[in-house]
C-alpha cells in the first residue's frame, strides 16, 4: 500500500531531514473549531467555486495585516505552487534565474522543471552581495540572455538561517527598480522569529516595482493546508488569476481557505504562533548546547534567530554527501549540503532541521553525529 504522508518515520534513525512542524505543534483544536464553524455557518460559499484571486474576506484580512492593497494580493496553494505558477506566466525555457548559494532545495527543483538556468549569487552572514546582482544581471544582458527574476529566501534563509539585513534590502529593491529586474522574496519563515523580529520585507523599500512577495500557512499552521499567498504588482496578479487553470477551477483550496479565514477572525492565529515561536526556540535550545558538547573541532555553526535550521560546515576532509550512508547506518539522517546550490558547493556542509524533533531526539541525534563526524576525521 502506498503511504498517505510524505514524511515515513524509518525505524531506528533521527531525521533532521525534515522541515515540518512537530506533531504537538499543529493547531489541531483550533483548525477542528474553524472547520466546524465554517461547516456551520459559511457552508454554501465555502463549498462551491471560489473567486480566482481567493475568497475576498480573507483577502481584506490580509490586506490589512500585511499593509497592502487587496489588488496585489491572491491566494495560493503554498509557496510550491506559486513558484511553479510565476514561472509559467513570467519564464521560457533558457531563460536565467538568479539564486542565492545556498538556496532552498525544492525550488531548484521547480525552476529545473521549467528548463531555466540557474545562476548562483553569493553571500554572507548579512545575507546575499546585492552588487554581485547588479554585476551578473548587466553581464548576462550584455551577452543577449534573457533574466526572468531573482529568488531569495532572505529571512531565516533555508537551509542557513541568514537574514538579509535592512540596508541590502533596501539596495536590492532599488536595484530591482533601477533595472527592472522581478525579485521573488520568499517569506515562509519571517513570523518564526525568537528574540526579535526580522527586517521589513524587501517589497517595502518599494512601490510601483517588480518586486513579489510569497507567505505560506505551511510553516506556522500546517503544510497539509496547502494555502499560501502572494503580494506582487496588479498586472502579475491579473495574469495569474486569469490562467485557464484558475478558469476552470476557481480559486485554489478554496473550502481549506475558508477555514483559515474563520481560524483568523476567530483570534486563535497569534497565541498560536507565540506558542510555535517558545516550542521553535526551545527546541533550538536544546540542539544548540548539545552540538556545543558533541560536536569535534573544525565543525562551525551560527546560531539561527528564526525558522527550522542550523546549518553546519564541516572541515575539507569531509564530504558530506558521501558521509550521509554512514551516518544514517549509525541512526542519523540529514540533508547534504551540495543539494542546496545550483551549481558547484556544499560538499563540506549540512543541515539539520529541528522543528519535528523532542528535545531527547536532538540532543541524542547530535551525539551520534558528532561521533559520526569524529571518526570521518
Amino acid at each position: 500500500m502506498l503511504p498517505d504522508i510524505q514524511f515515513v518515520q524509518r525505524p531506528g534513525i533521527i531525521e533532521f531531514g525534515w522541515g515540518h512542524l512537530a506533531a504537538d505543534l499543529l493547531p489541531r483544536t483550533e483548525l477542528l473549531r474553524a472547520a466546524t464553524w465554517t461547516l456551520t455557518h459559511d457552508a454554501p460559499a465555502a463549498l462551491t467555486y471560489g473567486f480566482a484571486q481567493g475568497p475576498g474576506r480573507l483577502l481584506a484580512l490580509l490586506a490589512a495585516r500585511l499593509s497592502v492593497p487587496e489588488t496585489e494580493l491572491m491566494i495560493t496553494g503554498g509557496t510550491s505552487q506559486a513558484l511553479d505558477m510565476l514561472c509559467k506566466q513570467l519564464t521560457q525555457p533558457g531563460d536565467v534565474v538568479l539564486v542565492e548559494a545556498p538556496t532552498y532545495h525544492l525550488a531548484l527543483r521547480i525552476f529545473r522543471d521549467h528548463r531555466l538556468r540557474l545562476v548562483m549569487v553569493p553571500g554572507d552572514q548579512q545575507g546575499l552581495h546585492v552588487t554581485t546582482v547588479a554585476t551578473l544581471v548587466r553581464l548576462l544582458r550584455s551577452r543577449g540572455e534573457r533574466v526572468a527574476f531573482l529568488y531569495l529566501v532572505p529571512t531565516f534563509n533555508n537551509p542557513s538561517g541568514v537574514t538579509l539585513s535592512a540596508t541590502r534590502r533596501a539596495e536590492l529593491a532599488r536595484l530591482a527598480t533601477a533595472l527592472e529586474l522581478t525579485v521573488i522574496e520568499d517569506e515562509a519563515y519571517a513570523e518564526l522569529w525568537y528574540e526579535l523580529p526580522p527586517p521589513p520585507p524587501i517589497t517595502s523599500f518599494a512601490a510601483d516595482s517588480s518586486l513579489i512577495r510569497l507567505g505560506s500557512f505551511a510553516k506556522v499552521l500546517a503544510p497539509g493546508l496547502r494555502l499560501g499567498w502572494m503580494q506582487a504588482p496588479t498586472t502579475v496578479i491579473r495574469r495569474c488569476t486569469q490562467s485557464g487553470m484558475l478558469d476552470s477551477g476557481g480559486g485554489v483550496n478554496h473550502f481549506t481557505a475558508h477555514v483559515v479565514l474563520a481560524l483568523l477572525q476567530a483570534g486563535d492565529f497569534e497565541p498560536h504562533l507565540l506558542r510555535v515561536r517558545n516550542a521553535l526556540r526551545a527546541r533550538r535550545d536544546a540542539l544548540l548546547e548539545a552540538l556545543a558538547r558533541m560536536m569535534p573541532s573544525g565543525v562551525t555553526w551560527r546560531p539561527p534567530l528564526g525558522g527550522f535550521f542550523v546549518w553546519l560546515r564541516t572541515p575539507p576532509t569531509i564530504d558530506t554527501t558521501t558521509l550521509l550512508a554512514r551516518a544514517e547506518a549509525a541512526g542519523v539522517s540529514y540533508i547534504p549540503g551540495e543539494r542546496f546550490y545550483a551549481g558547484n558547493g556544499g560538499r563540506h556542509e549540512l543541515r539539520l532541521a529541528f522543528s519535528m524533533l523532542s528535545e531527547a531526539e536532538l540532543i541524542e541525534g547530535a551525539r551520534r553525529l558528532g561521533k559520526v563526524l569524529q571518526d570521518a576525521k
